[in-house]
């Protein structure tokens, strides 16, 4: 009976290999001006998102007195805010919970489905021969162009009418309403994603051994096990890297949730409230302070909790060889 196992044991320390030359090119970027340079724009770049932070725990009355630095010298910290942002029974308190698992039931799916695809499609035109594969290659490339912005209205009114061709309906509308507007949202964001995902994916999964898919061909594997057992484990770091991008731009997005989901309750994500929240009541900074950072947490958290596979992918695919 074959087994798997001594090619991935080879695929393993190829891979290895590739990652010591990782190594080596971080030793050269870790110079004293590197340094300098990395841990100036660590603090700048963090300064003011800790200002939100101690704005966020302060008094109302010091929050539009005082600045946040004057926190050290007069500490005074109250987590009203949050309580108030968060489960407000006011409809201008923000009400932000319900927003929040909005968000999350947007983001997950969206991050997961052109993740799944593209993984998908990357193998395929990778390391499948199938006549028009380069030229099918070129045109998801070639996608990436597109503006975002060109296809919101064609997409909508897919959405709304289907497809129609000489009187013939090919696709019927989707016609969907409240909670089920978040399958137009996730569709949205995953049609926009695959181009770059696919590209990004297939130039990492192109880049293993050769000697290691020929080995696992000979030891009798199909595609379906070569994917799923070889390719998988390997390509680990690229994915993290693609999904903490996709990450981070659906749960900031207000463009396409907006049109896409609508802006009711059931639906709307957090930064459509906080857009209503700082256009009718740009003067409380409490609120706009502790919904902010709430909007910030979990996106934080997912850079952070990934931010080694971040790293490992981006180098990864830097070096060929």
């Amino acid at each position: 009976m074959t087994t798997t196992t001594p090619t991935v044991a080879v695929g393993t320390q190829q891979v290895e290999k590739s990652l010591g030359r990782s190594t080596r090119v971080r030793r050269r970027l870790n110079t004293r001006t590197a340094t300098l340079v990395s841990v100036v724009i660590a603090v700048l770049w963090t300064v003011p998102t800790f200002g939100l932070l101690i704005s966020s725990i302060r008094p109302e009355d010091q929050i539009k007195t005082t600045g946040w630095w004057t926190f050290f010298s007069d500490p005074q910290f109250t987590l009203e805010n949050y309580q108030e942002v968060l489960f407000g029974r006011s409809s201008s308190s923000g009400q932000l919970a319900s927003y929040f698992i909005n968000s999350l039931a947007i983001t997950i799916p969206s991050v997961l489905f052109p993740l799944a695809f593209a993984a998908l499609a990357a193998y395929a035109l990778a390391w499948i021969n199938f006549r028009g594969r380069d030229w099918l290659y070129i045109a998801i490339f070639a996608l990436q162009i597109v503006p975002l912005q060109m296809a919101l209205v064609p997409l909508l009114k897919f959405f709304s009418t289907g497809v129609t061709l000489a009187g013939v309906t090919l696709l019927p509308a989707w016609d969907l309403d409240g909670s089920q507007k978040f399958a137009q949202v996730w569709f949205a964001h995953t049609c926009f994603a695959l181009p770059f995902a696919v590209f990004l994916l297939h130039n990492f999964i192109s880049q293993l051994p050769k000697d290691l898919m020929e080995a696992a061909r000979v030891d009798g594997a199909t595609h379906p096990k070569i994917f799923r057992t070889i390719v998988l484990p390997l390509i680990t770091p690229a994915l993290a890297a693609f999904g903490i991008f996709q990450f981070l731009w659906v749960w900031n997005d207000l463009l396409v949730a907006l049109i896409f989901a609508g802006g009711g309750d059931e639906t709307a994500p957090l930064t459509v409230r906080l857009a209503e929240l700082a256009g009718t009541r740009g003067n409380e900074w409490q609120r706009l302070t502790a919904g902010a950072f709430i909007s910030m947490v979990v996106p934080l958290i997912v850079f952070l909790s990934l931010q080694r596979y971040f790293v490992r992918g981006l180098l990864a695919g830097s070096v060929k060889g």
